[in-house]
């Protein structure tokens, strides 16, 4: 039987003198989540939109300057607030609808049109396909969506 994905009827206590402390069902305290909020850097933007080169398989230097600018993006974030994965319409063309890059496993991923996602990142797959967003972040208490600009739109169910 699938997990759910989100708790819906548990209550949570937040936390307010510790800026970065998750809750124990794995929500993230109000001011973390302001932080998450904010507007993504130029430099965070044009690396992730970067990703698609012309080529399915990027090099081991591209993916360490993708995984330093996430990190670098993300400096103050405890790791445990960290996205579960990034999700991106992916421009390599007929068959690739998206791409994904997975922050647990450390890999990229060019997905074909209806071939499933790892399930935490399927439920962000038609709106990263949205052309007002430049990618999504997904959480485990929800999603960003990133636009062009960098402004983030919080998703939570």
């Amino acid at each position: 039987m699938p997990r759910p994905l989100f708790h819906k009827n548990k209550k949570v206590q937040v936390e307010s003198s510790t800026p970065t402390k998750q809750t124990h069902d794995g929500r993230l305290s109000a001011s973390l989540d302001e932080r998450l909020r904010q507007k993504r850097s130029s430099t965070y933007l044009d690396t992730l939109n970067q990703l698609d080169t012309g080529e399915k398989v990027i090099s081991q230097a591209r993916f360490k300057q993708i995984m330093d600018a996430i990190k670098e993006e993300f400096a103050d974030i405890p790791d445990s607030a960290l996205p579960i994965g990034i999700v991106a319409t992916c421009y390599l063309g007929d068959p690739y609808e998206v791409h994904t890059i997975d922050l647990e496993t450390h890999m990229i991923q060019h997905y074909k049109v209806s071939e499933p996602l790892p399930a935490m990142l399927e439920q962000a797959r038609s709106i990263a396909l949205h052309p007002s967003y430049a990618y999504i972040e997904v959480y485990a208490d929800g999603m960003r969506a990133i636009d062009k600009n960098g402004e983030v739109a919080v998703i939570k169910e």
